[in-house]
């Protein structure tokens, strides 16, 4: 097995920690209003949703219907404990059909534990996820790379492609970048990408 398909499982057997762990400041917050603003009415998916907070919560107070997708069943468990009304799923976004398009699709802090191919592979899908005027917004790393980390005394896997092919990527698949910074200081030095997929008609 792979570094990053080890990813999921790390996840798994950390959840609950993993939940504590999180941080509820919300410093994305101007980034998430950014995101919000660029999305036209409508629903969101959260790939990579861990236990729904703060990011979904986030959203669902602002009023969207979420879709949340993680790898983790325990992670799930706790979305849907918090929010029944919404729609969690356990998946890989790497294999993800749902047979419908999205306002808004949301990559925060989990894109980047892709391996490089797959990260490239997952751009079109993106595009088949995303209705016309949709917003797309990912984190990555800021130049090419992998690199492992640690959560929980075990190896964390995580990859980034160059910001060109980003850009290139992007383009191609019919996402017009809106705004990106790269190691953001007011949010935790992330790597911001916000996109939006322009309707046929303009491209």
């Amino acid at each position: 097995m792979s570094a990053a398909d080890r990813v999921a499982g790390l996840y798994e057997r950390h959840a609950l920690s993993f939940d504590r762990d999180r941080g509820r400041s919300l410093i994305e917050k101007p980034w998430l209003d950014a995101f919000l603003d660029l999305a036209p009415e409508g629903p969101i998916l959260d790939l990579g949703c861990g236990g729904a907070e703060p990011l979904a919560a986030y959203l669902i107070a602002r009023g969207r219907a979420v879709t949340g997708v993680d790898a983790s069943p325990t992670l799930i468990n706790l979305c849907r404990r918090r929010f029944p009304d919404q729609d969690w799923r356990v998946g890989d976004m790497r294999a993800l059909s749902l047979g419908r398009a999205f306002a808004g699709v949301l990559a925060w802090d989990s894109f980047f534990h892709l391996d490089q191919d797959s990260q490239r592979a997952m751009v079109p899908r993106f595009a088949r996820l995303a209705a016309p005027g949709a917003a797309l917004m990912v984190t990555t790393g800021p130049r090419l790379g992998e690199a492992i980390g640690a959560y929980g005394g075990e190896p964390l896997y995580h990859a980034s492609l160059a910001p060109e092919e980003y850009r290139s990527l992007l383009a191609a698949h019919g996402f017009a970048v809106e705004r990106h910074v790269a190691e953001d200081p007011s949010c935790g030095g992330r790597t911001v990408w916000l996109a939006r997929l322009t309707p046929v008609r303009d491209r």
